[in-house]
Formats: C-alpha cells, structure tokens, sequence
C-alpha cells in the first residue's frame, strides 16, 4: 500500500504555482512521491500515515542548485588561489586536482550534497569534468543514491591541455574518443527518462577553452541522439571573452550556436560578459542559464545581467558553483546574493525576494528541463522544505516571513522531504553519518593537498 504523508498547521506554504499562491495555515497532502494536494488545513485530509506539524515553520518547494563542482568541497580557501581571477584560480588548482582518487570523489558528493540539502536544496546538478586516478562519475552517482538527493549527474571532460593551445596541463585531459564512450555508457547505465526521475545523466565538454570544437558538436549529436541535457561554462569574464574571440573569432554565444549549443535542452553556467545578442539568441532558443553570483563575485568575474535576461525571456536557475570558487554551497544563501547582486548592478528593484525564490525553484527546473520539480501542486515530485521560523535571524521579520527567507541570514531545513521521504527531521540528516562524513572528508582533503 502506498504510503501517505501529511504537512499541516503551515504559517505560509509558499507554492510557486501558477498564481504564485501563498497558504496561510496551509497544508500538503502526499502519497507516494508525488503531491495529491495542496492547499488550507481544512480543506485536506486530518489523517496519513505520517504527520509533520509545520507551525512555525515557512514551507517551499525544494530548491534546484543548477550549477555546481562537488569535488571541490576539498579544495575550499587554498592559499594560493583566494585572491586570483578564473584562468589564474584553475592553474594553481588543476595540479591540486590531478591527485583525486574515487573515495575522495564519493565522500566530497557526500559532504556537498549534505550542505545542499541542509540549506533546503533538493535536487542539484554536479559538473565533474575531471578524472583523474581511475576516478568515474559513478562514484558520484553512488554517493547521491547513498543520501537520497534528486542528481542531475553532468559528464564533464577537458580534452585540449596546454601543449594544444588550452588551460588545463596535459595530465588531466581525455582522448575525446574515450570520453564519448564513457558518456554513452554512463547514459545507458544510469540515465532515467520516467517523471519524478531521481537520476538523469547529462552531456557536460568542461569549456570552450578545454575541449575542442569536434568535442562540442559530437558532444551535442550524441546527447540529442538520447534526448539528454547538455551543459557547459560559457562567457564567465572578460578573459573567457578575449580566449574565444582569439581562437574561433567569434563571441561565446556565437560559439555556442556554431556548435549547436542552444535549444531548450541547454543550458551554460554563468554567462555573466553574455551580451546584447547573445541574450537574445538564448531567449529565442529557450537556452538556459545558471547564475552563479557568490562564485562570480568571489572571482571577480563581473555582474550577470540576470534581469534583463529575465525580462528577454531566458531560463534562468542558480547554481552554488564549486566550492572552491565560492566556498560555500547554500542554496538560500546563494539566492539572498542574486538578488543583492541585482541590485549593486540594476537599482533596489532590480530583483525581489519572491523573484529570487523563484529562480532558485521554478527557474531551476525549467534550466534543468523538468516540469515535475520546482512547485508545491497536485502532481508534482514530493520535493519540500521547511523552515523554522523561531530562529535569531527572522527575529522582527515575521510580518512577511516569506521574504525573510531571502533578505535575513540564511537559515537551514528545519525538515527536507525528497521524492516524498523525510531526509532531514529536526534539522538532523537521516540517511548518512554526517559527522563521520565531515572527519572523512576533512582527511582526505589533507591527503589531497600533499599529493594524493
């Protein structure tokens, strides 16, 4: 028999539907993985088989991180890269990275995913494109069905080094042919084309300035030929800009198009020197972006003119980036600073709390392309988050809590349900050991530094 759960007494359940509707005592009635109802505490059913009393609490979709390298969690505050910009942090980080081995890759899912999830993440892209060691994407996947988080698993690669005129040095790249292979099987093996999917396998060549132009367009024939996603990094700072114009003569969105790198089962990461006619070409194409702002700012790679693709009509989710570029992973967090990064850029109103949520939730699942994830309805994955709203930080803000989530400090789950399960109860990760995963990590993260 399928099991039922019931969220009732809500001070607010936050829906994202299509009346962007706000529950006042609002309450969620699941069965199974998928929501059966949504709507005020008296018009649900009073009995489940599983009650959470929500007083107090703020309830959200689960919110959709779009962007992000897991394995860098190891790699936070290096020294010698806190205070350059991209070309500069990967070539004091690629040698660093050449000594990963497969735990290293697994326990570093864990220990990202963990924060995710806490900070109210529920389902999150991961870009590795490095692989090192014997390491395979597998050891990623793994680690996601291990603590139950909804993963888009993006097959990365870097097959152009130094001697062929690109970044990374010679000992971390691929032979395309092996790579293509890999990301077939991975394909086969893993992705899951079923609603309320909790694996998906993504096509992911690293950057224009890491793979070559044969890589990109048999990259996008392949994905297409499975109908999965493509991902990549695209127009990230002004050198990005300066390295395609050099070696293809054209701009990064041009690039993109030649190839054919846009459409709705698209989507680059950061795109913040992304000009006029690039904006335009993604909007008319439905290609997506995920906005990264705590990694922008950190490397200094500029302002991403978020509202103004918004208003073009561009996809665009968030993505908390590496954790070595942003050496943070709150997907919260990283909504409060799109929108305060809007604003230092655009004028106060520039961006709202509610359009900041937005993006983190619906813009999220539209970048990803799913239509399951991203809003509290009838028919949606059972995907939702609570928080708590006694805590210090929305102390004078519970006139409008739903704009606290954003403007105050951020806060984690108080509960986080993914695909109906109950993963985080009182604020406590339940399907791992986290403080045994953090002394591993931290151990690990020791090993790598010294040389593997």
């Amino acid at each position: 028999m399928t099991k039922t759960l019931l969220i009732k007494n809500a001070r607010v359940v936050v829906t994202m539907d299509e009346e962007r509707r706000e529950i006042d005592n609002g309450a969620i009635f699941v069965r199974g993985n998928v929501i059966e109802q949504v709507g005020p505490g008296a018009d649900l059913p009073q009995a489940a088989d599983e009650v959470i009393d929500a007083t107090g609490h703020v309830v959200i979709p689960g919110l959709v991180n779009t962007h992000h390298h897991m394995y860098q969690s190891l790699t936070r505050v290096i020294p010698a890269a806190q205070d350059g910009e991209l070309f500069n942090w990967l070539t004091n980080l690629y040698p660093i990275w050449a000594n990963l081995t497969a735990e290293m890759v697994h326990v570093s899912t864990l220990t990202a995913m963990s924060e995710l999830i806490l900070s109210g993440c529920t389902t999150s892209s991961d870009h590795l494109y490095i692989y090192p060691n014997d390491c395979k994407l597998d050891d990623s996947i793994e680690a996601a069905a291990k603590i139950g988080m909804r993963f888009h698993a993006a097959r990365g690669a870097m097959s152009v080094g130094q001697s062929k005129g690109g970044l990374p040095p010679d000992s971390v790249v691929e032979d395309e042919k092996a790579i293509l292979k890999d990301t077939q099987r991975l394909i086969e093996a893993y992705h899951d084309t079923a609603r309320h999917a909790m694996q998906r396998v993504v096509v992911a060549p690293c950057s224009p300035f890491s793979v070559s132009r044969d890589l990109m367009k048999e990259a996008a024939e392949l994905a297409r030929s499975f109908g999965v996603s493509l991902h990549t990094h695209l127009a990230e700072n002004v050198n990005d800009i300066a390295y395609s114009r050099e070696k293809f003569n054209m701009t990064p969105a041009e690039y993109a198009e030649d190839c054919g790198w846009v459409g709705h089962d698209v989507w680059h990461a950061h795109c913040v020197q992304l000009d006029d006619a690039g904006i335009n070409l993604f909007a008319r194409t439905g290609t997506g972006v995920a906005h990264c702002p705590c990694s922008n700012m950190r490397l200094a790679s500029g302002i991403a003119p978020i509202r103004k693709m918004v208003n073009a009509g561009v996809p665009v989710g968030l993505g908390v980036d590496g954790s070595a570029s942003n050496d943070g992973a709150h997907m919260l967090g990283e909504a409060r600073q799109a929108m305060l990064l809007q604003r230092v850029g655009f004028g106060p109103d520039a961006m709202t709390a509610r359009q900041a949520l937005e993006l983190a939730t619906l813009g999220g699942a539209k970048v990803l392309n799913r239509d399951d994830i991203g809003a509290l309805k009838p028919g949606m994955s059972a995907d939702i988050v609570m928080f708590k709203l006694d805590q210090i930080g929305f102390a004078g803000a519970l006139h409008d809590p739903v704009a606290a989530l954003v403007f105050c400090t951020p806060a984690n789950v108080s509960y986080s349900i993914i695909n109906g399960k109950v993963v985080v109860k009182d604020g406590i990760l339940q399907s791992i050991d986290l403080p045994l995963v953090i002394e591993r990590h931290n151990q690990l993260a020791t090993d790598l530094l010294l040389g593997g």
